[in-house]
């Protein structure tokens, strides 16, 4: 493990990048830890204040530090993104090897419920779904929703790398051998659909994060949660543009950047290297 970061960090001038865009996303979440500010009050400082020395993004026009708002704004975010990745990928694990392995009549069951979500318009049924549970939504609901319909296109992928995997030698010689399906599909199968499974994380991480930012602009999220989506929506709710307040609108704006062009590098970087082809042009081999 300390040898691929080892490798990374000497040949890979994205995952460096990345690294410090990450690193400095970390720090935020560590400072929301020790923050003098109660992310859920009002007017505990000066409004309209524009970056300082003393507030390094300004201030709102609720009375908030932003800098130290948006450390909260971070963490539950990322929260979302992880808790959703989880959930859709021990979804998509368990169909797609069981419709990879087993073939027959299930695969033709579980890929008919897989197109389904597929074709599902999902930014109206979530507008729905927000609307009817906007008094009990918030964010471990928010990701268990996207969790459930996050999935379907990884499946789709790894039950396709299993197909391939059912046909090679080591598989028959198990079967053979009297191995059952299930230490097949958990022993010899999972391994090589880890590094599909982890690409697809970092994915699903960055549209779930996307997904809350496009609801709670439309007031359709836990709106006293402090998130990115949150930021922008009470931005716009104030007329920050309007009355002059730009940074309130700019620096979620650039920490959702430094966020996605940090998790997008990361991926990049990381899913060049697990490639035994890049790997080597990469180091010069």
């Amino acid at each position: 493990m300390f040898k691929v970061l080892r490798d990374l960090l000497k040949y890979d001038g994205r995952f460096r990048l990345a690294v410090i865009l990450l690193g400095s996303m970390v720090a935020m979440i560590v400072l929301s830890y020790g923050s003098p500010y109660d992310p859920g009050k009002s007017f505990v400082v000066p409004w309209d204040l524009p970056p300082s020395r003393e507030y390094l993004f300004g201030t709102t026009s609720r009375g908030q530090d932003l800098f130290w708002w948006l450390t909260f704004a971070v963490r539950n975010s990322l929260f979302l993104g992880v808790m959703t990745a989880i959930i859709s990928r021990v979804i998509a694990v368990l169909i797609g090897l069981t419709a990879g392995y087993q073939g027959g009549w299930l695969d033709r069951v579980l890929m008919s419920l897989n197109d389904t979500f597929v074709v599902l318009p999902l930014l109206p049924i979530l507008i729905l779904l927000g609307f009817l549970l906007r008094e009990r939504m918030n964010l471990f609901y928010l990701a268990v929703i996207l969790g459930l319909f996050g999935w379907p296109f990884d499946a789709r992928l790894i039950r396709s790398q299993v197909l391939s995997l059912k046909e090679r030698s080591f598989t028959r010689t198990a079967i053979y051998s009297g191995t059952s399906a299930f230490w097949i599909t958990i022993h010899e199968h999972l391994p090589f659909v880890l590094p599909i499974v982890f690409a697809t994380t970092i994915n699903n991480i960055l549209w779930s994060i996307g997904m809350e930012v496009t609801l709670s602009i439309l007031g359709l999220s836990d709106l006293t949660t402090p998130t990115l989506g949150t930021a922008l929506f009470w931005a716009n709710q104030h007329g920050a543009l309007v009355a002059g307040v730009w940074w309130w609108i700019a620096a979620p704006a650039l920490v959702t950047i430094v966020l996605f062009l940090g998790l997008y590098l990361f991926f990049t970087s990381i899913n060049e290297f697990i490639d035994p082809r890049t790997r080597l042009r990469l180091i010069g081999g």
